[in-house]
């Protein structure tokens, strides 16, 4: 058994008037916390933090297509663990593989991919795939942004079986249209068999989107991104999204995608109970600026975007999780707790993850974030390894 005490920083466990500053992990699992920890008790390994550091919950990225050179849709082991590998250097734990529209039998190999890494490099001490996100292809041309037109499809639900056959039940959460998803037979299968429907790639109006929350959409991809916008005249999805308190959305808080003022309303309108901070990162993530592959297509890496060559759409960003938090807080001077939510407690709920993840607690998984008041990662802990440090620590 092998047991490390964290102590020094601020741990913040979801009781807000609870104090504590250590954390005993033993293997996998947090053990303690504060005053449960026995004084007595031998450990490996103990890392001091200065007072002003944060320790957090890992954080849950629901929509990340690729960091650090490597794709979901690369289909290979090796671009997995990659992706598993770079994304505690921004905090994130836990992740959803996510697929982006393809021709069908490039989308099988990628789940089939998953799948297997799934079952066989899924280790301690990089993050955790927890499943997929299925993006595309059921969503509407209109609406493609950077996904491939010439393979989206209506939504099916055939051919969603075959995918998650493919896929070993791991896919958790689907993106689709569902103005395009006839009698709402997709988003019923998905809701009725304990999976996500998520509107997105829509141009679903107001009316058919609150139709579409009665029969399971739970979830919206990239608010504001790929759907229609608020107008006066028709709120539109993004109207239905902001209202309907049974949606949880996804956003992407870059200062690009979305405006910081817009960023603003949104978290007042939705609070922090139904939001969920994502990247919806691109390979090129930790690269240097060029030109990408995204699906087949270029993307060229400039000024902190990433752009389709072909039409000028946003492609994705280059975004990380500790980058989007640091935003959060200074967009809407959310607090901390309220952050945790948008990053790590509404997405382990959502998933049905969150008697192990998802907050500090004892017998969860160690999956910890070191933080300085300027919200740059310090030390990252996955299922109780160390995945990232910039700190000295005591033997």
């Amino acid at each position: 058994m092998q047991r490390i005490l964290l102590r020094g920083g601020k741990v913040y466990t979801p009781n807000p008037n609870r104090q504590e500053n250590t954390i005993l992990i033993e293997n996998d699992k947090i053990t303690g916390i504060g005053s449960d920890i026995s004084r007595d008790l031998p450990v490996d390994q103990v890392i001091d933090l200065p007072s002003q550091y944060a320790i957090l919950p890992g954080m849950i990225d629901v929509h990340i297509h690729g960091a650090a050179g490597s794709d979901v849709m690369d289909s290979t082991p090796e671009a997995l663990t990659t992706i598993a590998k770079t994304l505690p250097l921004e905090g994130t734990t836990s992740f959803l593989a996510t697929t982006m529209t393809n021709p069908s039998s490039n989308i099988e190999h990628a789940l089939r991919n998953a799948a297997i890494y799934h079952q066989k490099n899924n280790h301690p001490g990089q993050a955790e795939m927890i499943g997929i996100h299925l993006e595309g292809p059921f969503i509407n041309q209109n609406r493609a942004g950077a996904q491939p037109t010439s393979s989206i499809i209506r939504p099916d639900v055939s051919t969603f079986k075959h995918y998650q056959s493919l896929a070993n039940d791991l896919i958790k959460l689907v993106t689709l249209a569902p103005e395009l998803d006839d009698q709402t037979e997709l988003t019923r299968y998905l809701y009725e068999n304990g999976m996500i429907a998520s509107v997105g790639h829509s141009e679903a109006n107001f009316v058919q989107l609150s139709h579409a929350v009665n029969s399971g959409i739970r979830h919206a991809t990239h608010l504001f991104n790929g759907m229609n916008g608020l107008h006066h005249r028709d709120p539109g999805s993004a109207g239905a999204i902001l209202l309907n308190q049974n949606i949880l959305a996804e956003i992407i808080v870059d200062g690009i995608h979305v405006s910081k003022d817009m960023v603003d309303l949104t978290y007042r309108l939705k609070g922090a109970e139904g939001l969920l901070l994502i990247t919806d990162a691109m390979r090129a993530k930790c690269l240097n600026e060029g030109i990408y592959d995204l699906g087949g297509q270029e993307v060229e890496v400039k000024d902190h975007k990433a752009i389709l060559k072909r039409s000028g759409s946003l492609a994705g960003s280059i975004l990380k999780m500790n980058e989007a938090a640091r935003n959060m807080m200074e967009f809407t001077h959310c607090s901390m707790y309220d952050l945790m939510k948008m990053t790590s407690e509404n997405a382990a709920k959502e998933l049905g993850i969150w008697e192990r993840k998802g907050s500090i607690e004892v017998n969860k998984d160690a999956d910890l974030l070191v933080v300085d008041e300027q919200m740059n990662v310090q030390l990252t802990i996955c299922r109780g390894q160390i995945a990232n440090r910039s700190l000295q620590e005591n033997k």
